[in-house]
């Protein structure tokens, strides 16, 4: 199984528009962010983790295939917004995407126009589920659980993919949900960036504590700001184990 970051980037991307400061004038590509995505692929499987703006030019770089599966996190705009981007995939025929109710009803309500009753054409062909966490989902031969982790007061999925688990945009997860985390190999988890307390978002001490009561002997951080720092000065102090993740990075599981 092989794990393709599309893109680690927060909400606004990394450069940000308008600031000079080291990392977003950086010209190292690792310091280059788009909005937080992720792809995971078998031999006959491909599943994307959420389905940002970004989407478009985030797929221009990897191989034309069906997509099995589209996996939502939540509704916010940096997670969704490239739902319409999915239209050149169904040419394989009609997409799954499978949400949690509030993203469901939320997807409804942002892209009505891909669940009218008589289709304009050209509009992408989405079958869209409910998925509820512990709900398991069996997508050929990949076993997904969804299990629920908070962004503030907003309850959101994160996704346990055979020995992978990967969430974002989390804040805190609720006790009874560790259990499902002490046997997986590799955790991809958010972390917006060292200092600086935020509401919704895990900083990187938040983060090693967390990664540190899950199984994973391999920790990739994701969903960072630019404040994060240079993506190789950043790995350079890092536990061992630990590194930022940075676009296009493949990691085989």
């Amino acid at each position: 199984m092989k794990l393709t970051f599309l893109g680690t980037g927060t909400s606004v991307g990394v450069p940000t528009i308008g600031c000079h400061c080291k990392v977003c004038q950086s010209n190292d590509p690792h310091d280059k962010r788009l909005r937080c995505s992720a792809m995971v692929e078998t031999k006959k499987t491909r599943i994307v983790i959420d389905c940002g703006p970004d989407f478009r030019e985030q797929m221009l770089n990897q191989e034309f295939r069906k997509i099995d599966a589209m996996l939502i996190t939540h509704s916010h705009y940096d997670h969704v917004g490239g739902v319409d981007d999915l239209r050149p995939f169904c040419v394989f025929g009609d997409i799954d995407v499978y949400a949690d109710p509030i993203s469901e009803k939320s997807l409804r309500q942002t892209v009505p126009y891909c669940f009218a009753e008589h289709l304009y054409p050209g509009v992408p062909k989405i079958k869209l589920h409910q998925l509820n966490p512990h709900q398991e989902l069996h997508i050929n031969d990949l076993s997904v659980v969804p299990f629920r982790v908070m962004h503030d007061k907003l309850p959101i999925l994160g996704f346990k993919i055979g020995k992978l688990a990967y969430i974002t945009d989390m804040k805190t997860i609720p006790e009874e949900e560790i259990s499902l985390l002490q046997d997986i190999d590799v955790l991809v988890v958010n972390a917006l960036r060292f200092t600086k307390e935020h509401h919704s978002h895990m900083l990187v001490d938040e983060a090693l504590a967390f990664a540190g009561r899950t199984s994973a002997k391999r920790v990739f951080f994701t969903h960072m700001c630019h404040d994060i720092g240079l993506h190789t000065e950043v790995n350079k102090i890092l536990p061992d184990g630990i590194e930022l993740a940075y676009d296009g990075e493949t990691v085989e599981i």
